[in-house]
């Protein structure tokens, strides 16, 4: 994709893994960071007249980091951002946001769209809908973007601990979920920021991230050790039971990301701003497992 047709550009979190990926699309940027304790002065420092800001700095997956922690991080940060960049004229700020503040868990049959009430249920869900309302009614012109799980080569969190996993080689109870989740290349989400940065009809609007292949957790699972070249090893073992065994064990959030689906709807982001993900767990998961063996090493 070609680099976006405006004058500047303004990065937070450019040093993360999604940042990585879109600052390699970029002729040029600038980059703002809004971590440690003199964050304030760099945002007061920060030239954001007439810039477009993509704002990807944030608190993620830290399991155990308390509440406030997490609003003053994702929604504090994002507001004094969002006003700052309204009261210098910025062109326009796209927030990074996340399909969980829609939920844990999709509809029964249907994936999240983008109309469906928002009802975040973690610490980190809830910020990120602060951090939402908080562009909204900032009075700077905004996009907001929802995504799901990123994967891609150098990739952390969730995704990392499924890489993880599989290569344990363990047989894995499995094979009796029947679930949809959806997930995004870091490629192909770098390539969706800089649409809805630089195109005229991304303003305004809450978009969603997610190309057509969704895959159920067994899938994911098999379609990773596929690519570790290794046999699937799954065995059924009944819902009800992995889910109970797990809350027994202070392990039940973690299972119910593994046996819900959580599923969301990109169609507008392709229909209308013309959004074209091309990447695949077939065709490129095994870039993403040679990269976190080369980590490893």
């Amino acid at each position: 994709m070609s680099p976006p047709s405006i004058d500047r550009l303004v990065i937070t979190g450019a040093t993360g893994f999604v940042g990585r990926a879109l600052a390699a699309r970029l002729p040029a940027f600038t980059r703002l960071s809004l971590a440690g304790e003199r964050w304030r002065e760099a945002l007061s420092g920060a030239d954001l007249r007439g810039a477009t800001v993509i704002h990807l700095g944030a608190r993620v997956h830290e399991p155990h980091a308390r509440e406030d922690a997490f609003r003053a991080d994702n929604a504090d940060k994002t507001t004094a951002l969002a006003r700052a960049a309204a009261a210098a004229g910025a062109r326009r700020l796209v927030l990074a946001s996340t399909v969980k503040v829609f939920g844990e868990e999709s509809p029964p049959g249907r994936p999240f769209r983008e109309d469906d009430p928002p009802h975040p249920e973690d610490a980190y869900a809830r910020s990120k809908r602060e951090a939402e309302q908080a562009v909204a009614r900032a009075g700077v012109a905004y996009a907001i973007v929802r995504i799901p799980l990123v994967w891609g080569p150098g990739v952390g969190g969730n995704f990392r601990s499924l890489l993880g996993l599989a290569a344990s080689g363990l047989p894995l109870p499995f094979a009796a979920i029947d679930n949809r989740r959806s997930l995004v290349h870091v490629d192909d989400l770098a390539d969706a920021l800089v649409l809805v940065a630089m195109h005229p009809k991304a303003e305004g609007r809450t978009w969603i991230a997610v190309p057509t292949e969704s895959v159920s957790t067994p899938g994911l699972i098999a379609a990773i050790r596929a690519a570790m070249v290794m046999p699937a090893r799954l065995f059924p073992v009944s819902l009800g039971l992995l889910e109970s065994v797990a809350r027994l064990a202070g392990q039940g959030e973690r299972m119910r990301r593994l046996t819900r689906s959580l599923e969301a709807d990109g169609v507008p982001l392709r229909r209308v701003l013309g959004w074209r993900p091309t990447r695949s767990l077939e065709g490129d998961l095994a870039a993403t497992v040679d990269a976190w063996r080369r980590e490893r090493a």
